[in-house]
């Protein structure tokens, strides 16, 4: 069978590998410059993520582990978060494990829009993502829709821990 470029570009096509890759150098952040970019993402992109994450998501099944992340005081808040990044075993990591995946989507999306709103920890009014956290930014807004649901879903996903794994 003769092998065309066709075939060859369908089979390397760099579009099919944006994904993986954008995963790849989200991994390799610092857990703050994960925390930053998340929020960054939610700030430029939120809208568009809206209908895709919480209009799916059952949230009823979230909100009690929001709430009790909202009633923490902010530096609590911020090591909560830390904390899911992180894979740390505790009650709250292992609260956020069991969620589904957009419900996992659904509440950092919540958890941005407190953010915004001043009832959970604010992000620095001067904060800019560092150089390595703005690169995979860059990656993800070229991406198509749902590419970048894809990464997003992915991030939020391998976050917490699962206590029936």
């Amino acid at each position: 069978m003769a092998v065309t470029t066709e075939f060859n570009t369908a089979i390397f096509n760099p579009q099919l590998e944006a994904v993986p890759a954008t995963l790849a150098e989200y991994e390799r952040l610092s857990t703050d410059d994960k925390l930053g970019l998340l929020w960054v993402i939610y700030e430029n992109l939120g809208g568009a993520i809206t209908p895709a994450a919480p209009g799916a998501a059952r949230m009823q099944f979230a909100e009690g582990l929001l709430n009790q992340i909202r009633e923490m005081p902010f530096e609590a808040q911020l090591q909560a978060m830390r904390d899911l990044v992180e894979k740390v075993n505790n009650p709250i990591s292992r609260a956020y494990g069991v969620l589904s995946n957009n419900n996992k989507l659904a509440f950092w999306f919540q958890l941005a829009e407190w953010m915004k709103s001043g009832e959970v920890i604010p992000v620095p009014a001067n904060y800019s993502l560092s150089p390595r956290a703005s690169a995979v930014f860059n990656r993800i807004t070229l991406l198509d829709f749902n590419q970048q649901i894809t990464v997003l879903r992915k991030a939020a996903t391998d976050m917490g821990i699962d206590p029936f794994a």
